[in-house]
């Protein structure tokens, strides 16, 4: 008769292999996902402080251009600052604003690819993607506050244009006026004058010879004509002498007797004007020599 332990044994045996197989198999099916799940971890949180670094990076370019930055300070609106924005100036302001645009432009499209690839990660981004939104409402003040500077720079060129004109007019208006004032000026104080002989003066009709008895004692009086070429001119503001080649000369005109003098230089008569103004109100000048 058969011993039954034999079989008995036997099968716990066989259940026990069976069991340890299991387990072997199960054991190594762990090792496999844990280290699946090791590496996902690790690419996970490796894609987490990419995300990171990249936030700060975008961050810190927005920082470059934030409104509190000198950049965006209230540009003065006195009108020497106002006429100042133009040429060079103007351009720079239109250079720093196209500057500032494009740095806006790159950090929205960084912005939109982590967006993308943070839409298919799991739960646990919820507060990246709460840090990209944050850049988001920070990239928009920072667009806003471009888009509020380029409406003043373009404000204030508007202003320099208009100024321009303006001055341009007034300027063409104030040398008008300046020529008005000189030809006026010039008009008042301009005389008239000639100087010769007994004769010469009589033949240009500028004097003639009046009284006396039997051709005798005639006393040589202006006659008020000043014949086309006969006279010169002389402005009394700027000239204040009358030179003769004649070492005698008087004057026939009735100019006021102390607004001018008669002076022999170096044998030469000469008369100065010591009163313009005086002088001057008599507008013609005749002067006889010898």
């Amino acid at each position: 008769m058969r011993n039954p332990i034999v079989p008995i044994l036997v099968a716990v045996l066989l259940v026990l292999g069976g069991v340890s197989g299991w387990l072997f198999i199960q054991n190594r099916d762990a090792k496999l996902a844990y280290q699946d799940l090791s590496a996902a971890e690790e690419s996970s949180r490796q894609s987490y402080n990419k995300t990171l670094d990249a936030i700060a990076e975008i961050q810190d370019s927005l920082d470059a251009i934030t409104p509190r930055d000198s950049s965006f300070q209230p540009v003065p609106s006195s009108l020497a600052t106002e006429q100042e924005m133009s040429g060079p100036d103007s351009r720079r302001a239109l250079e720093h604003i196209a500057q500032l645009r494009a740095s806006i432009e790159r950090s929205r499209e960084r912005i939109r690819r982590l967006e993308a690839n943070l839409s298919s990660e799991s739960k646990r981004n919820a507060g990246l993607r709460k840090m990209v939104a944050n850049l988001n409402r920070d990239l928009d003040e920072r667009q806003k506050a471009v888009d509020e500077l380029s409406l003043r720079v373009d404000a204030l060129q508007g202003q320099v244009t208009t100024l321009e004109t303006e001055v341009q007019t007034k300027n063409e208006t104030l040398v008008a006026k300046d020529a008005t004032i000189e030809e006026r000026r010039r008009e008042l104080a301009t005389v008239t004058y000639v100087v010769g002989t007994k004769k010469e003066l009589t033949q240009q009709g500028v004097v003639v010879s009046k009284g006396g008895v039997i051709g005798m004692g005639k006393t040589l009086t202006p006659t008020g004509q000043m014949p086309e070429g006969s006279g010169q001119v002389l402005d009394t503001d700027a000239s204040t002498v009358v030179r003769t080649d004649a070492a005698k000369a008087r004057v026939l005109t009735s100019q006021p007797v102390g607004s001018y003098e008669m002076r022999l230089v170096d044998g030469k008569m000469e008369l100065h004007i010591l009163n313009p103004a005086e002088f001057r109100k008599v507008r013609q000048l005749v002067m006889v020599t010898g």
